[in-house]
């Protein structure tokens, strides 16, 4: 999907660190089974973007991938409520709706890139050129492709949006947690560094994916 070889490999080294911490939060010892299930999302979830990025990655079965992206938007949705006592509801309550969207976005965006039988997504043959609603000439520059019907733009351009909102948000999350911890504070403390990671991994895959719509447009 990505021509441009910079961004491309950008974009690769942004979702795989946010993937290698969900791998490890969702293997780590002593975490719940919600919070298990949570990173195991996320790890898809940052798996299924590095592939987007590549042309191989439009070979792969879009099927599958759709199951588990939905599965996970009614996940976030349907167990928040439910998480540990008040105080971790509170904390997670917001940020349900936003990892739900951007479970569905991917879920979008895979069933927008599976094409049945168009090759590898670089060379603009003539199976790619007939792809409903896609212009596989990569008329943008840094994309192989890019819509040209204007209700899948406009979506695009929404969860662009929606995505630049949520990476600020997740942000604003992450400096709070870390200014959590007091500065005479010695050894491990609740909050800070470890605390501010998840969020700040949040917001980068985000804007990770904000910029992968934006190149749709």
């Amino acid at each position: 999907m990505i021509a441009a070889s910079g961004l491309r490999w950008t974009l690769t080294l942004v979702f795989a660190l946010t993937t290698a911490h969900g791998f490890r939060r969702a293997v780590i010892p002593g975490a719940t089974r919600a919070d298990r299930v949570d990173h195991a999302l996320h790890t898809a979830m940052g798996l299924a973007m590095i592939a987007m990025v590549w042309p191989w990655g439009m070979d792969l079965a879009a099927g599958p991938q759709v199951v588990v992206f939905v599965a996970g938007a009614l996940w976030f949705v349907c167990s928040a409520p439910f998480r540990g006592g008040e105080g971790a509801r509170r904390d997670r309550l917001p940020g349900a709706p936003a990892q739900a969207v951007l479970m569905g976005a991917m879920a979008w965006m895979v069933t927008l890139m599976d094409s049945g039988d168009m090759g590898d997504g670089a060379g603009g043959g003539p199976a790619m050129q007939g792809m409903p609603g896609m212009d596989m000439s990569g008329s943008a520059g840094a994309a192989t492709m890019t819509l040209t019907d204007t209700g899948p733009k406009a979506a695009a351009g929404v969860l662009a949006l929606a995505s630049v909102g949520f990476a600020l948000w997740w942000l604003t999350q992450a400096f709070d947690r870390a200014r959590a911890v007091p500065a005479t504070a010695e050894g491990p403390v609740p909050g800070g560094g470890e605390a501010a990671l998840g969020p700040a991994c949040h917001a980068a895959m985000a804007l990770g994916m904000a910029t992968m719509f934006v190149l749709l447009l």
